[in-house]
């Protein structure tokens, strides 16, 4: 059923196969305006199903976005458990900041807080349970990356990438991704041989 989805997608960063065992087509049975331009279909049960060329292309544009950033100044939040394990490794690899798990309020906002910080672009797991980080990113005036799902609002959001964020394989499968193309941008690893993690290596436990 998965591999029937979309069919025939070449040029991708990875095998098409890739994208649709890890899940990072399947969206949700609601769909925001925000999100339309990234449907590739609705299913008859209702699910939402994502395009993964678009996908794919955000990720290659996401990655030499924030490419071009310090690693110091590049925050990733994640308040969802399945998408800590993956934000932390995407952050430990390019050399970013990570807050995993609940946001503090006032973290981007607060100079008083022991925990503000002062990042340059923001990475967030989903706009929805990240939403006190893109409201605080809002505030101060840096951009925001996101993983976006069907449902999600993106109003916020200034570079959206298409993608199941409620999945433990397909969240690893795009960090994954993320951090093998930012690498690749910035000549720290050549090729995708040199690049040597797995997706494995970034999927949450159950």
């Amino acid at each position: 059923m998965q591999e029937e989805e979309q069919s025939g997608v070449q040029g991708l960063l990875v095998p098409e196969d890739v994208y649709l065992t890890s899940g990072v087509h399947i969206g949700t049975q609601q769909k925001s305006a925000d999100m339309k331009p990234f449907i590739y279909k609705v299913r008859i049960d209702g699910l939402y199903v994502l395009d993964i060329k678009k996908t794919d292309t955000r990720i290659r544009e996401a990655a030499k976005f924030l490419a071009r950033f310090k690693s110091e100044n590049i925050l990733t939040v994640a308040a969802r458990q399945y998408g800590q394990k993956p934000a932390r490794l995407f952050a430990k690899q390019i050399g970013a900041k990570v807050l995993a798990g609940r946001f503090v309020p006032g973290t981007l906002t607060n100079p008083n807080l022991p925990e503000f910080i002062e990042p340059e672009v923001l990475v967030a797991t989903d706009p929805a349970a990240d939403q006190q980080a893109l409201h605080e990113a809002l505030n101060i005036g840096i951009p925001v990356v996101a993983l976006c799902d069907a449902n999600n609002e993106t109003r916020d959001v200034d570079l959206v990438i298409p993608t199941n964020n409620k999945g433990r394989r397909a969240l690893a499968t795009v960090y994954w991704l993320l951090t093998r193309e930012i690498l690749k941008a910035r000549g720290a690893v050549k090729s995708d041989e040199e690049f040597t993690l797995a997706i494995d290596d970034y999927e949450a436990s159950l």
